[in-house]
Parts: C-alpha cells; structure tokens; sequence
C-alpha cells in the first residue's frame, strides 16, 4: 500500500496526467473538427475556379505578416475567420489589399493579382468558417425596369446617401475616412460592399436588403451614371456645396467687375 500511495505522488505523475488529458482532447478534436472546405467546392472570380491550398501558399506569402498565419489577425490586420470569400475579392480585386501603408482607409488602386489569384485566395479564406459567398452573374444584373430603379433609388436614399451622396459621388467622414466614389464600380463589388461592410460601410445583410432590392439599387447606380444631367454641367453631383461655391464666386467676379468699371467711370 505504501509502494502504491508513494507512486500515486510521484512528481512525474501529475505531468503524466495533463500529458494524457492533451492527448485525449487533440484526438477529440481532430475527429470532431469540420474539414475544410474541398477546392472543387471553391467560389469563382470571373470564371476562375479557386484552389485552397494554392490560396493558402499565396496568403503565406502575401498576407500573413498583418493577418497571422492562421488569419486569425493581429495589432496589424483584422482576423479574417468568417469574412467569407465576398469580403476577399471586394478588398483584393479592386486593389485595397495588400495594404500601400497604414492609414485611415485603405484606397482603392491598381491590383496586383490576377482574377485567378484573387479566387484561390478566397477559396482559402472561404474555408477557414462559412462567410458571406461572391455572388453569382445573375444577383448583379441591371435591370431596366422604371420600377426596379425606382425601388434602388428610394433604397439608396434611405440606406446609402447619407455617406455616398444621392447618386454615389462619395463624401467625407470623420477621423480621415472617406466614403469613396460609386461611378465606374462593379455591380458584384457593389453588392460584396453591402453584404461585408468593408471600412466603416455598415453590413447590409439579406435581412437587411434582400438580393432583390441589391439588384434595384445596383441598377438605379447604374442609371444615373448613365444619364446625362439635365441641368447641364452637374459639378461633380456632390450637392449644395459645390453649387453654392459656384454662385459665390460667380457673384464675386461680377461685383469686383462693376466695382472696377464705376472707378473707371467716376476717374
């Protein structure tokens, strides 16, 4: 009894328990863990199928110093565990990432990846947790219904103008964040912006907005970048602002005019 009580106390044996206990949760986990998503199953860029292990070589290489090896983000980078494959092609293919430097907001530039980097690098992204998906060809179709663009047009209003201006030129916001322009953006970035919330864009989930009414506001972008001002030069159609500089200084000119021919008459 006492050969058995001294080995029970044995300092190795409280070290040979947690050994055990390590070893009983790494196997339940493996076998419990979900597998990771198939490449077959990847999302598209643009017709480019991606390919998980290909996408995780790439993020090794080009995204791990800000958003950890395991993209599970760091002082630099968010984590980028359930962004979801959307969120992945909104910021590297229109050129936000990789980061130029550290700032307020990323801004919008060239890319440097082609469309079938841009895919492997969201399938890898993709696999991590289920996230928001790129959507398909058919969510991002204009439509030329009035009603349709109609319907986008209120949408916007009420949900998107307050930061991009009524017809997408964009406006600042506080602490150097911009809200970018919407003139020349993509439809399927469009909708990834709504559905990710990139930056300090809100996240407009299909709770929110319904794939129906991102296709109406879509198109009614679509619409007015598309018509000519019927006011003639538009100013850039970022409002008052603009329109009120305008008149002051056309007004400035005409009374610094009379002013200099009422000199010139009095003399």
């Amino acid at each position: 009894m006492r050969t058995l009580a001294a080995r029970r106390r044995h300092p190795a044996a409280t070290a040979l328990l947690l050994l055990m206990a390590l070893l009983v949760t790494g196997a339940a986990y493996t076998a419990l863990a979900p597998d990771r998503a198939d490449a077959t199953a990847a999302p598209t860029v643009e017709g480019a199928t991606g390919d998980v292990d290909r996408g995780q070589e790439l993020f090794l290489a080009n995204c791990a110093t800000c958003h950890g090896l395991q993209a599970q983000g760091g002082t630099a980078g968010p984590s980028l565990i359930g962004v979801g494959a959307a969120a992945v092609d909104f910021q590297v293919a229109t050129g936000r990432m990789p980061l130029a430097q550290q700032a307020p907001q990323a801004p919008q530039k060239p890319r440097v990846f082609s469309d079938q980097d841009v895919a492997d690098l969201a399938a890898y992204v993709a696999s991590l947790a289920p996230g928001p998906a790129i959507p398909e060809p058919g969510q991002v179709e204009v439509l030329d219904d009035a009603e349709d663009i109609a319907a986008g047009g209120e949408l916007f209003r009420i949900n998107c103008a307050m930061c991009h201006n009524v017809v997408g030129a964009g406006g600042a916001l506080t602490q150097g964040k911009y809200a970018p322009s919407l003139e020349g953006v993509e439809g399927r970035h469009i909708y990834e912006a709504m559905q990710t919330g990139p930056q300090s864009m809100p996240v407009f989930n299909d709770d929110n907005i319904t794939p129906e009414e991102k296709q109406q506001i879509i198109s009614y972008l679509d619409n007015v970048q598309s018509t000519p001002s019927p006011g003639g030069w538009s100013l850039g159609s970022i409002g008052p602002v603009t329109e009120g500089l305008f008149v002051w200084v056309g007004a400035m000119v005409l009374l610094i005019g009379c002013a200099v021919w009422l000199g010139a008459k009095s003399s």
